[in-house]
């Protein structure tokens, strides 16, 4: 009975792989999920989740919802920190403890050298990639900033718990601020409403003029954020946010929203309204587009298609039902040359050319359209159209 009801679930997040750690002498278990509208022609920028068994299910929602217009797809990997969390997420040994601590810089060199080699031969990622971390995940991710930044573009440290071993990430951050640039790195850093552990009145103005350990967390987490603000010398992209209504463990959620569109807050576009003005000349239109290409190019490294496929495919179209021909060339142009594995642009090109009576040239994109699909329809629409030439 259990195994029927699980067969119906709605979704399941998460390919499951693993990889043995030479390093860690371990087998390290992680989770894969792509994007809604994976392709598997192309290659995707990553962010990897620490606690990925919890988290990520909450972070392939917030990529679903607001992936396009908000965020790039991206593939996601789960890392799981189910055993050795403690371990692998401090930066160094606190005694007396519980638990085993003090791992962290073994744990970067093996996401550094194992982990994230393995996931760029064996799925298709660009090298541009996003770290996030929950509490001892939020301190992980900070310490990877100051001591080997260019391992992620961008950080998210969510409920960071920087008062770990007398605030040494504070003490360590004053001495990074002074000598390094990060300039091209953003840090997000978010903090729940609980200030103080016996009093729920206490607020941000009233925290940093308390004494007591019960606001060491808030404490620390606010100084740190001061720290960064004080040291724009170094050129940090970086954004904090107070969650009042959120405890430690409620707090992920809002933060992977918010951060994630702070963080990607220029890849958010531009002008989109333009699309939909017939009044606004083609060569805008280009101008913006070109605009756009460079500024994601400047910003991953790589080229990157500027708007996605659909958006420019229905602008196409649109323009052909207000008459204006060239404007749709011209999206359908771009279409092409930013997504040239497309048999859909090829189509709707030949659609262009059907509608101003040049079935040769038509015929020329279909048959692109059927080397790409090789699908019935294509074949079919070849067909039509070869007869009515002849």
């Amino acid at each position: 009975m259990i195994g029927t009801a699980q067969a119906q679930f709605l979704a399941q997040i998460g390919l499951k792989d693993s990889i043995y750690s030479e390093l860690l002498k371990e087998t390290r278990v992680f989770y894969v999920q792509v994007p809604e509208n994976f392709d598997s022609n192309k290659k995707y920028p990553t962010a990897y989740i620490l606690d990925g068994e919890i988290l990520l299910s909450a972070l392939s929602v917030t990529q679903s919802f607001y992936s396009g217009g908000f965020l790039p797809d991206m593939i996601l990997i789960g890392i799981s920190n189910h055993e050795n969390r403690n371990r692998d997420l401090t930066p160094s040994v606190v005694e007396p403890s519980y638990a085993p601590n003090g791992g962290a810089a073994a744990f970067t060199e093996f996401l550094s050298s194992e982990l994230i080699p393995y996931v760029e031969a064996n799925y298709p990622v660009t090298t541009y990639k996003t770290l996030i971390g929950h509490s001892y995940g939020g301190l992980f991710a900070i310490n990877t900033l100051l001591n080997q930044p260019d391992l992620f573009v961008n950080y998210l440290a969510i409920d960071p718990s920087l008062d770990w071993d007398d605030q040494l990430m504070l003490k360590q951050a004053k001495e990074v601020f002074e000598s390094k640039s990060l300039n091209g790195k953003s840090l997000y850093i978010s903090l729940n409403g609980q200030l103080h552990m016996q009093k729920p009145e206490m607020t941000l103005e009233d925290v940093m003029q308390d004494e007591s350990e019960f606001t060491l967390f808030a404490k620390s987490n606010m100084a740190f954020a001061e720290l960064c603000r004080a040291n724009s010398q170094t050129n940090l992209d970086f954004d904090w946010e107070f969650f009042p209504k959120d405890l430690h463990g409620t707090i992920p959620l809002p933060s992977l929203r918010n951060g994630l569109i702070s963080i990607f807050k220029w890849f958010q576009m531009e002008r989109v309204e333009l699309f939909n003005i017939p009044e606004t000349p083609t060569e805008d239109l280009i101008e913006l587009i070109n605009y756009r290409a460079k500024k994601l190019e400047a910003h991953f490294g790589y080229e990157v298609a500027p708007y996605p496929e659909d958006l420019v495919n229905m602008s196409g179209y649109m323009s052909m039902d207000r008459g204006q021909m060239d404007k749709a060339k011209m999206f359908f142009e771009q279409g092409i040359h930013y997504f040239p594995n497309s048999a859909n642009m090829y189509d709707s090109m030949a659609d262009y050319y059907v509608a101003n009576d040049d079935l040769e040239s038509a015929l020329t994109y279909v048959k692109k359209a059927f080397e790409i699909s090789g699908s019935d329809y294509h074949k079919g629409r070849l067909e039509e159209i070869q007869l009515k030439i002849n």
